[in-house]
């Protein structure tokens, strides 16, 4: 028998009005309510300064990190138009502020070039803020408007005199009911988006001040991109001091390229389109690689560089060493979705590879010395490629991660459902042989690895497979390396490196690190890699089966669990002894420090490193990979007197835990 329908009409169906639809789906409109999505509401306003700059009209722009926890963003733009907008029949300023899809993205008389896409920005954090102020300067008169949950709670207030002859000032208080992990704005990721937006956008200073704490910061670069990449290849032996640039108008867009070679094996290429940071790339960065590919295979054939009988260069052989940043401005970008992680426009394609084509075959023209060094390099790299080709073959064959052809080291887990196992990559024999014992088995796999693995910072794909400690990593993991890289084949949701607290083994850890950050980044920005954290110190309470351990993990922490049991004891009236070492003070009877894992017995690695409950684990994440990639140049390089200075600089406070890249 049937189950009664329920009613279902008309009355069931809610139509969201105003901006309803952001407030109750906001990451669709910021991508996340987490600690991204809380900085994007930043990009969004000060973006729409920006586009004032890329238009022509301004010069400066201040973002300031109020006390109060708000958001201040000027600029001395033309100021958004305040009369009353003819559809709407409400000021511009407020119809900007509290109508999705409306500003001046849309139609001819807008913006030629912008970075905002669907008009929804401003609206947007408004609709998430729990106060919006809004100051606009134009014609001598200052007007005012201010908004609570994204309604207007005045009327837009208009007064003579004005601090700037033209602006806009938009302050904005981000809704902790929305934004419920953190509504704290973070000074650094403030201060690297200026800094980039300075780069991107030659002529325009752009400020940032903390008035937390007092920090303040100035950005301005006449040297635009050329600047930018410049600063990317910071502490790498380039091949030649000068940078090509070129920056064209095809039809209606604007093309702008700076690149340069550096002696590493990494490539670094940074495509933005209407100075929106294009992480996926895109048509403009397809464009890029086709132009730089043909040009230097062009240029190789006609001056005898490569043999008649030898192949192309590929696309992989000739970005090894390469910096690069791509830069397009177009009226009509097609961005995939309102986080714009990749450029669409088919033309655009076309444009770049025009471009790159015959003004960087001019370059190499005119530049025969730099052009032979990029075609040798990329020779080098060519043959580098078919030597680790054929040594991948010997080590990683299809089906070579199943099995028997596991490394005969790995203590593999029982389970095959990726998200619940766990790989704990082990220093030390002793260690190992713990971990092994008091490890879940089920769900958790042990390789151990004796002592310290290649640094891959210097060396290329062929001789890295020539190290049976990667090999066995790479084959453990699932996932391949270099051309068959895929991140589908991932055997363990999470990989743990899990090392002693001494130098030595931190250095072992920054070699992993090294490994996956320049040959496996996507395992990293997927969230799978982590450092295990595990106890410094044993406070021994009782013995025989009344026997008690409380872990502790650092110096301080030790200092203030014993203070404060010195002060509990004290408060119940305990006599304490000031003689007494302060563990005793504290009514502990023995204290131990734990020099390395393998002091542990199994049951005390579980308890304190590898049980799910109790265990602390620091995800590796890459917050800013410029500054990241500078770092792993700077500790993993070649030039020593950088490594020098930078271990100088903070040898005193460093812990590899709290390293945020």
């Amino acid at each position: 028998m049937a189950a009664k329908a329920e009613e279902y009409d008309s009355s069931e169906i809610r139509v969201l009005e105003g901006l309803e639809p952001v407030r109750l789906r906001p990451g669709m409109y910021i991508g996340s309510t987490g600690y991204d999505g809380l900085h994007h509401l930043i990009k969004e306003i000060a973006d729409n300064a920006i586009d004032e700059a890329i238009a022509g009209y301004c010069n400066r722009v201040d973002i300031t990190i109020l006390k109060d926890g708000g958001i201040r963003i000027d600029d001395n733009g033309r100021g958004i138009p305040v009369d009353i907008h003819p559809k709407t029949k409400k000021s511009t300023l407020e119809t900007v502020l509290t109508v999705l899809h409306a500003g001046g993205k849309f139609g001819d008389g807008g913006y030629k070039v912008s970075s905002g896409l669907h008009g929804v920005g401003s609206s947007v954090v408004n609709a998430l803020s729990t106060h919006m102020d809004a100051e606009v300067y134009r014609d001598g008169k200052t007007h005012h408007i201010e908004f609570d949950l994204g309604k207007p709670t005045m009327d837009l207030k208009i007064t003579k005199g004005s601090p700037r002859e033209s602006g806009t000032s938009i302050t904005f208080y981000p809704d902790p009911s929305i934004f419920k992990e953190t509504t704290t704005f973070d000074y650094n990721w403030v201060s690297n988006y200026a800094r980039h937006q300075a780069y991107l956008t030659k002529g325009v200073l752009i400020t940032v001040t903390d008035e937390r704490t007092g920090a303040h910061e100035s950005f301005y670069f006449e040297g635009g991109i050329k600047s930018y990449v410049k600063r990317l290849n910071n502490g790498k032996e380039v091949l030649s001091d000068d940078i090509f640039y070129v920056e064209r108008q095809v039809n209606d867009s604007i093309i702008e390229i700076a690149l340069q070679y550096n002696d590493s094996f990494a490539e670094t290429l940074k495509p933005f389109a209407n100075n929106v940071l294009t992480p996926d790339g895109g048509m403009h960065v397809v464009g890029f690689r086709t132009g730089l590919t043909r040009t230097v295979n062009d240029y190789a054939r006609k001056n005898g560089l490569l043999k008649e009988k030898e192949d192309n260069l590929t696309g992989d052989d000739i970005k090894e060493g390469l910096t690069a940043v791509v830069l397009v401005k177009l009226p009509d970008p097609q961005f995939e979705g309102q986080t714009k992680n990749k450029l669409g426009n088919p033309e655009v394609r076309g444009y770049v590879d025009k471009v790159m084509t015959e003004y960087f075959g001019y370059y190499l023209e005119e530049n025969p010395a730099i052009a032979k060094k990029i075609v040798n390099k990329a020779t080098l790299a060519a043959r580098a490629r078919k030597a680790a080709r054929a040594a991948r073959d010997n080590v990683i064959r299809k089906g070579a991660f199943e099995g028997l052809n596991l490394p005969s080291k790995l203590a593999d887990c029982s389970s095959r459902n990726r998200e619940d196992c766990e790989l704990f990559i082990v220093e030390g024999n002793s260690a190992a042989g713990s971990a092994k014992e008091g490890r879940n088995p089920q769900i958790q796999a042990i390789l151990p690895l004796r002592g310290k693995v290649l640094n891959t910072e210097r060396a290329r794909l062929d001789k890295m497979l020539a190290n049976q400690e990667l090999v066995s990593l790479i084959k453990g993991l699932g996932v391949g390396i270099g051309e068959q890289f895929n991140i589908s084949g991932l055997r363990y949701d999470k990989i743990i490196f899990m090392t002693d607290a001494d130098v030595d083994c931190l250095h072992i850890a920054t070699l992993l690190m090294t490994f996956f950050f320049r040959y496996m980044p996507q395992v990293i920005e997927e969230g799978h890699v982590y450092l295990a954290k595990p106890p410094l110190f044993g406070l021994i309470k009782g013995t025989g089966n009344t026997r008690k351990i409380d872990y502790v993990y650092d110096e301080v922490a030790l200092e203030n669990k014993l203070t404060k049991k010195i002060e509990e004891r004290k408060k119940a009236g305990t006599k304490i002894d000031d003689s007494q070492e302060r563990f005793k003070q504290a009514g502990y009877t023995a204290q131990q420090r734990f020099k390395g894992l393998g002091e542990m017995d199994a049951k005390q690695l579980w308890e304190t490193t590898m049980d799910p409950e109790n265990r602390i684990l620091v995800k590796v994440h890459v917050e800013d990979a410029e500054k990241a990639d500078a770092v792993f140049t700077k500790l993993m390089g070649d030039q020593v007197e950088l490594r020098k200075n930078f271990i100088q600089a903070g040898a005193a406070s460093v812990n590899l835990d709290d390293l945020d890249f």
